[in-house]
């Protein structure tokens, strides 16, 4: 971790320290050790709603949880908390929060934009590979004594090269992927709610029909962030619009792709397989339909396709580096609320 964002000088000397309340699943210690050069105290809790009501009304900071199944701060606890000037949530999506709420409070809203990027375009781009060459239905026959140098073509391993790719969102992760694909002789189209300009295209066609973009993608790639417009948005109806053969990947968020229609469609052989990294409800139930799609073409990750020792690294180097832009009185950077970028302590 580097500590060239906090040297010193943070803060005014005869201010007291600003009030931390950290949701994520970290020792107290640790938190204290990455802030360590701030004027702050760190307090560590699972919920708003379990702190006394003096400790509430002297929070000024809140460092989120990365884990999308723990709560949030919804209207009710934004409305405990009148001193709150600042929510930093240290992950890219921000859907555990009532962004509206905290825009309405004049609270800015803060996610580490990109910092994963990298490390998800690399575990799109393998898991196409994975499933599209079979690597794990060939792995087990080795295992099991066989030798399928052969028949792992009969079987329907292809290549990756020269396949259409359709990318559902085109943030840091599906600009990422579609360099990456293009590297590889893919044709790439993406789908946005915004057209980007043709530099920050990379040479990806747009399409602003989502159903033709998925009818035209044999390799469907899910990097849209999730919310109201977005949820669902992958259905049945619209997967079944994909040729015959195609892969879907899954690496934004759940609730996204219907993870449901997806095993069926491989179990009847109408997709060539699926990789997902994320599920609308983590940790994965023991009866998700996706642990019974036909293994060889499926694979499934713990929601790590981010999680390398790098971006970890620019992860906390972004927390730290924000945090500390608000203590100064400085702008802080990745607002995903709209609100103003300049922290007003309310204490």
């Amino acid at each position: 971790m580097s500590n060239q964002h906090a040297q010193g000088g943070a803060g005014v000397p005869d201010e007291p320290p600003w009030t931390l309340l950290s949701l994520v699943p970290l020792p107290v210690e640790m938190v204290q050790g990455l802030f360590r050069d701030l004027p702050l105290k760190v307090v560590p809790t699972n919920n708003v709603r379990e702190l006394g009501e003096e400790l509430r009304r002297r929070v000024d900071i809140v460092l989120g949880d990365w884990r999308i199944s723990s709560p949030g701060l919804d209207a009710a606890s934004v409305a405990l908390m009148p001193n709150l000037a600042f929510v930093q949530q240290p992950s890219v999506g921000v859907q555990s929060h009532d962004a509206d709420a905290l825009a309405a409070a004049g609270i800015p809203l803060c996610n580490v934009a990109g910092f994963n990027a990298a490390a998800v375009t690399e575990w799109a781009v393998g898991a196409a590979l994975a499933i599209s060459r079979l690597f794990r239905w060939a792995e087990d026959e080795m295992r099991a004594g066989g030798w399928p140098q052969t028949e792992i073509a009969q079987h329907g391993s292809s290549e990756v090269a020269g396949r259409p790719v359709g990318i559902v969102g085109f943030g840091p992760i599906g600009q990422g992927c579609a360099r990456a694909f293009a590297a590889l002789g893919c044709p790439v189209t993406y789908w946005s709610r915004r057209q980007r300009p043709p530099e920050l295209e990379f040479g990806a066609r747009f399409e602003a029909d989502i159903s033709t973009l998925v009818s035209g993608s044999e390799i469907l790639i899910n990097a849209v962030a999730l919310g109201p417009q977005t949820r669902g948005l992958l259905e049945s109806d619209r997967l079944a619009l994909l040729p015959s053969g195609a892969l879907v990947i899954s690496v934004s968020r759940g609730g996204i792709v219907d993870e449901s229609a997806v095993a069926s469609m491989l179990e009847s052989g109408a997709l060539g397989g699926a990789a997902f990294d994320v599920y609308e409800i983590e940790p994965l139930p023991a009866d998700s339909a996706l642990l019974t799609a036909p293994r060889e073409r499926m694979l499934l990750s713990p929601h790590a396709a981010g999680t390398t020792t790098q971006s970890s690294v620019r992860l906390i180097d972004g927390l730290l580096a924000n945090v500390t832009r608000a203590v100064r009185g400085e702008p802080v950077r990745d607002v995903v609320n709209g609100v103003s970028p300049l922290v007003r302590r309310r204490s």
